[in-house]
């Protein structure tokens, strides 16, 4: 009997620590928006400079770098503000409140550029465009992320409500890629400029992404204020860092693996337009009974079969090893990048074949190296006695964005020297000189195919492997218990 009152009472604390579906759902939904807002400017923000805006692709590298290291250095900067707000509304609320809807109307702000012919002008305000449209979504996106652990302290909570994330991420990631093309080509169908085409996608996701992070501000309650801890200086979190050798092999991953997916995603916009697609803006292709432009298609079936494999990488990882899948994984990406080299014009049924095959690799370059951080975790608690996971998620998330923008500067210079000619308005129809052919043709498949290489060398040098890590795991075990111990 007194077991048994044991267990209801044990049940009983476990439902108080459970939040409720609507909460779980409402808070996940807060993804969909900054997921498809990064999804699109990832994928047609360098095609709309080039070719809508019209400023020539040497020139449009300098803001899109300017504007994206802006991305990567505003983050924590946002992160100390809402540390430090102190409100009736709690920390993260207010942010929510007051920074949604001008967040989503910044992402039409993106898509607005006057018509100039002063290139350098042209870049400036597209620059500071960008930046006002990114530090809006850091205004919302920091606070966003920070309401995790506000929200519950209970660690399966915490998993199941970035599931629940996750969940909308990928939603959001398949709306975009197959939604955005089309509303570009229905506003040109219909006698709209393309640019009023990417203003018209701009507020439809805008608009959808930023009610819920509105509502989730209103609705939801932050009840659980994280303990106070000392902030470290910039160049001590880089030097705590840095002397984890695990992490230089996962950073080092990391800029590879993600270097090879920002070029593939910038120049394949190219490549369909105007390799595949022989330069037809409108471009269609019938699948499954429905007429998609050629992006919508190519990058449909990519990210669903992205999806569908995520869960074979996760099995993959744990019943070998996850340096072993992460090899396996970009060696299958490397020969799917050599096939994508001789696909030739006009052959839309060899594309969408390839793009289900890049989908396999893909899903491992988005699943494995964040599986691999947390071990480099575990091995520096082992090394310092301190848990530390703010300062290498800072530190990931620093290199990543400040990798994507090199990658797109050099993207943007190779398709410039290459004697790329952004397109005349309001023409449907238009070729590109051989020589800027071959340059998008070989940034889509051999330059990452190389790029892919450097990652499959790092990991094969990886130091933790299974068996290490097992060794950790129970040698951290062991201390945590003799500290339990002791303070008995």
């Amino acid at each position: 009997m007194l077991h048994l009152l044991k267990l209801i009472v044990k049940e009983f604390i476990s439902m108080q620590k459970r939040l409720p579906l609507w909460l779980k759902l409402l808070y996940g939904s807060g993804d969909w928006g900054i997921s498809s807002i990064n999804m699109m400017r990832s994928l047609f923000y360098a095609l709309y400079l080039t070719d809508v805006v019209g400023i020539e692709p040497r020139i449009a590298s300098v803001g899109a770098l300017v504007g994206i290291i802006w991305d990567a250095v505003n983050d924590p900067i946002i992160g100390i503000i809402s540390d430090r707000v102190k409100s009736r509304l709690g920390r993260r609320r207010p942010f929510l409140l007051w920074f949604s809807f001008p967040f989503g109307l910044s992402f039409i702000l993106l898509w607005t550029a006057p018509h100039w012919e002063n290139q350098i002008a042209l870049m400036a305000y597209v620059t500071l465009a960008f930046m006002i449209s990114d530090t809006f979504t850091t205004l919302v996106g920091v606070p966003y992320l920070a309401l995790t652990p506000e929200l519950t302290r209970d660690y399966d909570e915490r998993t199941t409500l970035s599931s629940f994330r996750t969940v909308f991420q990928l939603l959001a990631a398949i709306a975009v890629v197959i939604a955005a093309p089309m509303i570009v080509d229905f506003s040109l169908e219909s006698g709209a400029t393309q640019q009023q085409g990417f203003m018209l996608a701009g507020a439809v996701f805008g608009g959808l992404g930023a009610l819920p992070l509105f509502l989730i501000g209103w609705f939801i309650r932050e009840n659980h204020a994280p303990e106070e801890q000392e902030d470290l200086p910039f160049q001590e979190t880089m030097r705590i860092a840095w002397k984890n050798i695990p992490f230089r092999y996962a950073v080092g991953i990391y800029m590879f693996n993600w270097s090879a997916v920002d070029m593939i995603a910038i120049g394949f916009q190219y490549f369909l337009i105007y390799w595949v697609a022989r330069g037809n803006l409108l471009a269609k292709i019938h699948i499954f009974g429905l007429s998609l432009s050629l992006e919508s298609a190519f990058y449909g079936v990519l990210m669903s079969v992205c999806i569908i494999c995520v869960p074979f990488w996760q099995w993959l990882a744990r019943t070998r090893n996850k340096r072993e899948a992460y090899i396996l994984g970009m060696a299958f990406w490397i020969v799917v990048q050599v096939m994508i080299f001789t696909i030739q014009p006009g052959q839309t049924d060899y594309l969408l074949f390839i793009a289900a095959l890049a989908g396999i690799g893909v899903s491992a370059a988005y699943i494995l190296p964040d599986s691999i951080l947390p071990d480099v975790i575990e091995w520096d608690e082992l090394r310092t006695r301190r848990r530390q996971e703010g300062i290498y998620y800072g530190v990931r998330t620093l290199i990543r964005k400040i990798t994507g923008a090199f990658v797109i500067f050099l993207t943007l210079q190779t398709l410039g020297w290459s004697g790329y000619q952004a397109p005349p308005d309001n023409v449907t129809q238009f070729t590109q000189p051989a020589s800027a052919l071959f340059a998008i043709r070989l940034m889509v498949s051999l330059f990452g195919g190389v790029i892919l290489i450097g990652s499959i060398a790092l990991a094969w040098s990886y130091p933790l492997s299974r068996e290490k890590y097992d060794r950790i795991a129970k040698l951290l075990k062991r201390r945590r218990e003799e500290v339990v111990i002791a303070e008995k």
